[in-house]
């Protein structure tokens, strides 16, 4: 089993991430933009409609979470190309083993194999886990309890 991607597998990658980051950082000014324009518009109309206030405050809250969510995107692909520069990509933080290349094609940035994130899944809530499933009557694939006559 090979420890390492090789330098030409490496440079392969860094084109799609080169490509993905170029995307990324081209949303994430769109986005930017998208804000900006909105929050012009809200101080030009100040004191106008209540709901037209509201929708566009619920707007660029939703558009602020976007952009978040992306800037975080083009940070992890900006650190995939560190471990490129410095021969660690595709290397799993958990085990130590090569990081399948189909799920790098898919997750450029991953850290991680299918194997270590699936280990990290959370459990389910004991007290989910303890409760008890509702049962079913024969004829209806609803549960009992909904079809116990109402009061």
């Amino acid at each position: 089993m090979k420890a390492r991607y090789s330098d030409e597998e490496l440079v392969a990658f860094k084109v799609i991430i080169d490509e993905k980051l170029e995307a990324a950082k081209a949303e994430l000014t769109g986005l930017e933009q998208q804000m900006m324009e909105l929050r012009e518009n809200m101080s030009d109309e100040q004191g106008g409609d209540w709901f037209d206030d509201s929708s566009i405050h619920t707007e660029i809250e939703f558009l602020t979470k976007m952009a978040e969510r992306q800037r975080q995107f083009v940070q992890n692909l900006e650190m995939a190309l560190v471990r490129i520069k410095n021969k660690s990509y595709g290397i799993c933080s958990v085990t130590g083993e090569l990081i399948d290349r189909q799920r790098l094609l898919l997750v450029p940035h991953a850290t991680k194999s299918v194997a270590a994130k699936e280990r990290e899944k959370p459990m389910p809530p004991a007290h989910e886990m303890s409760r008890p499933m509702p049962s079913f009557d024969d004829e209806e694939s609803t549960p009992v309890e909904d079809n116990l006559p109402e009061d």
